[in-house]
C-alpha cells in the first residue's frame, strides 16, 4: 500500500539495534521523572527473565509504574528523538526481526526509496491506524479520524471535494486555537500553506488514507444536500466570507482579490507583489450569497445578473480600525459573475518621488529637468499594475507647496492629498473630463494633474494646457517612453506640438524584490546571457541573489516589490527625431547616445546586479528591444555604487 502519509517524515532507519532504543526510552522516561532509577532496574530485571515476550514499556505498564497517557505525552515532548522503527518495537507493534527485515527490504529494488512506513504497511507488518498512532506522537500531532457526519457544515462551504483530494486534507471542526484539519501528511508543505490560506489558523492533525478518502467520497455523495444548505445562508455569514477575505489580503499586502466562479468551484486569488495567487476555494453554491453582498456594499443592481457591473465600498476592519477603499468590479461569464476586488489602503503613506526608487543620477536628472521646469507635460507611462499611479503622487508630493496651486481631474481619486484640489470625476452627473477641465483652468492653477490619457481629446487637453503655460501631469499606458511619443503621434497630434510641449516621458515597472531572510547568491546561465544579450565580461561585479523560499516571503523567495524606469529627457537631438517622424528604433538610438537615456532593460539588470531583484523576475517583466550595455556603463550613467 503507498501512502503519503510518511513521506517527508523520518524515515525510521535506526542507527543502532532496538536494544539499545529501549535504553532511549527508557531515558526519556527518566528524564521526564515518569519513572525512578529503581523502578527502571526492577523492569529491566523482569523483562529479562520474559526473554523479550513483551517490550521493556509494557512491562514497565504492567508493573503500574506507567500509563498510556504518560508514555504518550514522554514521547510528543521529546518527538523525532526516538526512531520511528525503534519506536514501533518498543511499543510492541512488530519484533525487531521484522524491523531488521524491513530495513533490509529497504535496498532491495522493489521498495527502493519507499520509507520504512509504506514498507511496513505493503508488507502488512502493521495496520494503517498502528502506524499514525505512532506518527501522531513522534511528530505531536493530533490524530483524528474524519467522519462527514461530524464535519462542521459551514467548512466545508469554503472548499470542495476537488480541492480536499488535491490536498488529501479534510476540515473538522473549529475550536479555540483554530480550526482542525486532518491531513494524510501534515508535514506537506502545500497541504498545510492551503489550509492557511483558506481557514486562517490551522491545527494540523494525521488520518488514515482510508478515513480521509471515506470523508471525501461521503462529501461528494452529499454535496446536493450541502449546496442546499448553501442556499440558506443568511447575509452575516457572507458578509463574515468577504471580510475575511478582504482582512487576509489585507495581511498579507495583497492589491487585488479575484473571485472567480468556476464549473465545480469558487477560486479565490490574491494578487501579492504582482502575481496572482490562490488562496481559497469555495462550493459554487457560496457563489450568489457572495455577489449579491458585495452589490449591496457597492450599490449596485442586485437583481441584474447578465451585465457587467462596477462600484466601490469603503471597508473598516472591526479590530483595527483601519479604513480600505475597496473598488469592485462584476463581470457576467459563463459559470457567474466573476468579481475583482482592488484594495486602496487608506493608511498607506504616499511616497515622495525621492523614495519610489529612481536612481540617484536619474532622480537628480528627472527633478531638475522635468519637476522643476514651470510649464510642459510630464508623461508617466506603463502598463495597469506598473505603479505608475504611485509615481504620480510622489511628484505631487514634492511639488505641492504653499507657492503653487495644484489642481487634479481624476477616476476615481486613489490618495488624498492635503493643499490640493481633487476632483473624482462622476459622468452619470456630467461631471465628465471634458467638463471638468474647462473649468479646471479657470481655477488659475499653477500644476494640472490629469488621471490618465485615454484617448485623443484628453491628450490634445494636455498638450492645450501646457501651451497655456501651465505644467501638466499625467499618466499613459505605453511600453516604453519612446511609445509614449509614438502613440500620441498616432492619436494624430502634430509632431510639433509634441517636441514643444513634453518635457519628458518616465516608463516604468515593477519587479518582485529578492527576499531578504533567505536571499542566495546566483550566477546567470548560458541561456540568459542569450536572452540579455550578454557576455560574462558585460557583468563584471554583478551580485545577482535569488530567494530560496522561507516562512517571512511565503515561500515564494521574494518579498515587496521595487520600481524600474527609463526616464526620457527630450533634449534638441530627440525633438528634432520626433519632428522629423523617425521611427521607433531611431528615436530610442538618439535617446541613449545623446540624452543618457537608460532602458528599463539596463535599469532591471542594474538593479538585479546590485541583489534588489532576481534576473528571473528583469527577463519576465522587462522588454528587451535593445542590447544592454556594459554594467559598469549603466552604473555610471546612474550613479550607483556596487557592493564590494
Amino acid at each position: 500500500m503507498n501512502t503519503p502519509t510518511v513521506e517527508k517524515m523520518p524515515s525510521g532507519e535506526p542507527s543502532r539495534q532496538p536494544r539499545d532504543a529501549r535504553h532511549h526510552i527508557a531515558d526519556i522516561l527518566l528524564d521526564s521523572g515518569l519513572i525512578t532509577a529503581e523502578q527502571l532496574t526492577y523492569a529491566r530485571r523482569v523483562h529479562g527473565k520474559l526473554r523479550n515476550a513483551h517490550s521493556l514499556t509494557k512491562v514497565l505498564q504492567e508493573l503500574g509504574y506507567l500509563d498510556t497517557r504518560q508514555l504518550s505525552q514522554a514521547l510528543r515532548e521529546h518527538r523525532q528523538v526516538v526512531p520511528l522503527g525503534h519506536l514501533l518495537v518498543e511499543l510492541g507493534y512488530i519484533r525487531p526481526l521484522e524491523l531488521r527485515a524491513a530495513l533490509s527490504a529497504q535496498k532491495e529494488p522493489d521498495f527502493q526509496g519507499k520509507r520504512l512506513g509504506e514498507i511496513l504497511l505493503e508488507k502488512r507488518l502493521i495496520q494503517e491506524y498502528q502506524l499514525i498512532e505512532v506518527l501522531a506522537d513522534q511528530l505531536g500531532f493530533l490524530h483524528e479520524e474524519p467522519s462527514f457526519a461530524t464535519i462542521e457544515r459551514e467548512l466545508l462551504f469554503q472548499v470542495n471535494p476537488n480541492w480536499c483530494r488535491r490536498f488529501q486534507a479534510v476540515p473538522i471542526r473549529r475550536d479555540d486555537e483554530g480550526t482542525i484539519v486532518a491531513f494524510l501528511n501534515p508535514l506537506d508543505t502545500a497541504a498545510r500553506q492551503a489550509a492557511e490560506g483558506t481557514f486562517g489558523t490551522v491545527v494540523a492533525a494525521i488520518s488514515t488514507r482510508r478515513a480521509i478518502e471515506e470523508a471525501i467520497k461521503n462529501y461528494e455523495e452529499g454535496r446536493q444536500n450541502v449546496a442546499q444548505g448553501a442556499a440558506e445562508i443568511d447575509e452575516a455569514s457572507a458578509a463574515s466570507i468577504i471580510d475575511g477575505l478582504i482582512v487576509d489580503a489585507l495581511t498579507l499586502g495583497a492589491s487585488d482579490i479575484h473571485i472567480e466562479p468556476m464549473r465545480q468551484q469558487v477560486r479565490v486569488r490574491m494578487r501579492q507583489d504582482g502575481i496572482l495567487m490562490l488562496r481559497k476555494e469555495f462550493d459554487l453554491a457560496m457563489a450568489p450569497a457572495i455577489s449579491s453582498r458585495l452589490k449591496v456594499l457597492c450599490q449596485a443592481d442586485i437583481t441584474e445578473k447578465r451585465r457587467h457591473q462596477g462600484g466601490g465600498f469603503r471597508f473598516v476592519d472591526a479590530q483595527t480600525g483601519l479604513k480600505t477603499d475597496v473598488r469592485a468590479s462584476f463581470y457576467a461569464t459563463i459559470f457567474g459573475e466573476k468579481i475583482v476586488l482592488r484594495l486602496l489602503s487608506r493608511k498607506a503613506e504616499l511616497l515622495d518621488i525621492k523614495e519610489v526608487g529612481l536612481s540617484p543620477r536619474v532622480l537628480e536628472r528627472f527633478i531638475e529637468d522635468a519637476l522643476e521646469i514651470p510649464s510642459g507635460v510630464i508623461l508617466i507611462t506603463g502598463p495597469t499594475g506598473s505603479g505608475k499611479t504611485t509615481t504620480l503622487y510622489g511628484c505631487i508630493n514634492y511639488l505641492n507647496d504653499m507657492e503653487r496651486s495644484i489642481t487634479t481631474a481624476e477616476d476615481p481619486v486613489e490618495y488624498i492629498i492635503d493643499g490640493i484640489a481633487q476632483c473624482n470625476l462622476n459622468p452619470k452627473i456630467n461631471l465628465t473630463f471634458e467638463e471638468t477641465l474647462r473649468h479646471m483652468v479657470r481655477q488659475d492653477p499653477d500644476i494640472i494633474v490629469l488621471g490618465e490619457i485615454r484617448d485623443q481629446h484628453s491628450a490634445e487637453s494636455a498638450i492645450q494646457a501646457a501651451l497655456t503655460g501651465h505644467k501638466v501631469l499625467t499618466t499613459f499606458h505605453t511600453e516604453d517612453s519612446i511609445g509614449g511619443l509614438l502613440r500620441l503621434m498616432n492619436m494624430q497630434i502634430e509632431t510639433f506640438l509634441i517636441s514643444s510641449t513634453v518635457v519628458s516621458v518616465l516608463a516604468q515597472r515593477l519587479l518582485r524584490q529578492v527576499c531578504t531572510q533567505c536571499a542566495e547568491p546566483s550566477r546567470p546561465t548560458a541561456h540568459d546571457l542569450h536572452r540579455l544579450g550578454c557576455t560574462q565580461t558585460d557583468l563584471v561585479g554583478a551580485g545577482f541573489r535569488q530567494g530560496r523560499g522561507c516562512p517571512a516571503c511565503h515561500y515564494t523567495g521574494y518579498s515587496g516589490r521595487i520600481g524600474v524606469f527609463e526616464l526620457l529627457v527630450l533634449n534638441e537631438m530627440v525633438k528634432d527625431a520626433i519632428l522629423n517622424k523617425r521611427t521607433s528604433a531611431e528615436i530610442r538610438r538618439v535617446s541613449i547616445e545623446s540624452s543618457g537615456l537608460i532602458t528599463l532593460l539596463e535599469d532591471g539588470l542594474s538593479k538585479a546586479a546590485l541583489g534588489m531583484t532576481s534576473l528571473h523576475e528583469v527577463l519576465r517583466h522587462l522588454p528587451r528591444l535593445s542590447r544592454p550595455r556594459p554594467l559598469r556603463d549603466i552604473w555610471r550613467l546612474a550613479g550607483e555604487t556596487p557592493k564590494s
